[in-house]
């Protein structure tokens, strides 16, 4: 076990209850998905778990460890070093190169070099296609290869727990396709991969699937 959260509950503006009481438990070596309309608390709840979200009530341990107990440096090098992340929209930065992109997670990583960081992001770009790619700016990439680059980028300092929100929704057939296959990988590698959509197509890649309404998160 790697992540256990009990009785998560989210309130924002005093009354609009997002969550209602989640109680769940990740592993590693696992690809979990989290179902769920738009607005149902997803995002919500993954920001919780990417230790974003510090506004919730209820216990949420990591590696047995209570976060509420750990310092606010404590929580921004786990997030650095054990949390990767990926989003929808990609979220890289137009002025910087593929590669560029990669690297930048790891400019606050003392556990690296520089150079060994930089051998480590070009493997990986090269891993994933992108060996033509890496010197480009994102605006000549297509959306898969985006999306590619920014994975890399989250899983550059090697994080157990990588957290995916809706990171096929911008994506073609062939590229949805691609990024899942790759996020099984990386599951199948060891980590934990908890990635939330409302695409039911994508269940197939999961090995446990959880469904979030009206604030419950309940396993399908």
């Amino acid at each position: 076990m790697i992540i256990k959260l009990e009785n998560i509950k989210r309130t924002f503006n005093e009354n609009i209850n997002v969550l209602k009481g989640v109680n769940v438990k990740f592993e590693l070596g696992k690809f979990y998905i989290i179902m769920g309309h738009s607005g149902n608390g997803k995002s919500t709840l993954l920001n919780i778990l990417g230790l974003l979200d510090l506004g919730y009530t209820g216990d949420y341990y990591l590696n047995n460890k209570l976060t509420k107990d750990l310092s606010l440096s404590e929580l921004s090098n786990i997030r650095n070093k054990k949390i990767g992340f990926v989003f929808q929209d990609y979220y890289l930065d137009e002025k910087l190169t593929a590669l560029e992109n990669v690297l930048l997670p790891t400019i606050i990583n003392k556990d690296i070099s520089s150079k060994e960081a930089k051998t480590k992001a070009i493997d990986l770009l090269n891993k994933f296609g992108l060996d033509k790619r890496t010197n480009h700016l994102p605006s000549t990439l297509s959306g898969g290869e985006k999306q590619r680059v920014a994975i890399v980028r989250a899983i550059i300092n090697n994080p157990d727990i990588l957290l995916a929100d809706e990171p096929t929704g911008n994506l073609d057939v062939e590229s949805e396709e691609n990024v899942m296959f790759i996020l099984k990988n990386i599951s199948n590698s060891g980590k934990c991969v908890i990635m939330v959509t409302h695409n039911t197509d994508l269940i197939k890649y999961a090995d446990k699937v959880y469904n979030l309404e009206n604030g419950v998160l309940n396993e399908k």
